[in-house]
């Protein structure tokens, strides 16, 4: 296990939903959407988003999930892992929405990906971010990958800067897939640093 800088830990399921709220927020409200849709009568949105948070496996667990704590309080989130050398094949159910993502992260086989990056708005301005990219950094030399990736709204022009002034390069974009989620983004953009 590698040893997390003062102030970062590694999440707990105490941390569901500090983790729903943080995901949500990096993407832009498409979680809580997709949230909606498999939310069952009596249970809510963040419900869902909470017990996913809580699974011991899969992308968004709190397995993956490293803590940035300020005055002891959840202040930002890293979650995200290597992904594999070869890419599976885009499974023919996988909902609409999620395609273009995943056509994005396939371009970016043996790379460690930064999945959700996000800090409350009330921490922002404060080197969350950039500290957690670097333990991203960390991860990702520990598991031997080949570089990091993460894919971005075209929209969101500050974390873009962001990435770039710590190396994140685009390297490719598809168009989002929205439905009914309202986002002022066109494109889904993948950076990828180190490869």
């Amino acid at each position: 296990m590698i040893v997390l800088p003062a102030d970062h830990r590694w999440a707990t399921l105490d941390d569901a939903t500090a983790m729903a709220e943080l995901v949500n927020m990096a993407g832009e409200g498409m979680p809580l959407y997709l949230w909606e849709q498999a939310a069952k009568p009596g249970e809510s949105a963040w419900d869902i988003g909470r017990r996913r948070a809580q699974r011991d496996a899969g992308a968004y667990s709190w397995r993956n999930t490293v803590i940035r704590e300020i005055d002891g309080r959840v202040a930002a989130t890293l979650i995200g892992y290597p992904l594999p050398d070869v890419p599976d094949p885009i499974d023919p159910d996988m909902p609409a929405m999620f395609v273009p993502l995943q056509e994005l992260e396939n371009l970016a086989p043996g790379t460690w990906y930064v999945n959700i990056l996000a800090t409350y708005p009330e921490y922002r301005g404060r080197g969350c971010g950039a500290a957690l990219l670097e333990i991203a950094e960390t991860l990702a030399a520990a598991s031997l990958r080949r570089g990091l990736s993460l894919i971005v709204s075209d929209a969101n022009t500050g974390a873009r800067r962001l990435y770039e002034r710590l190396g994140y390069a685009e390297r490719a974009t598809r168009p989002m897939l929205k439905e009914s989620w309202a986002n002022d983004g066109e494109n889904w953009v993948l950076m990828v640093r180190g490869r």
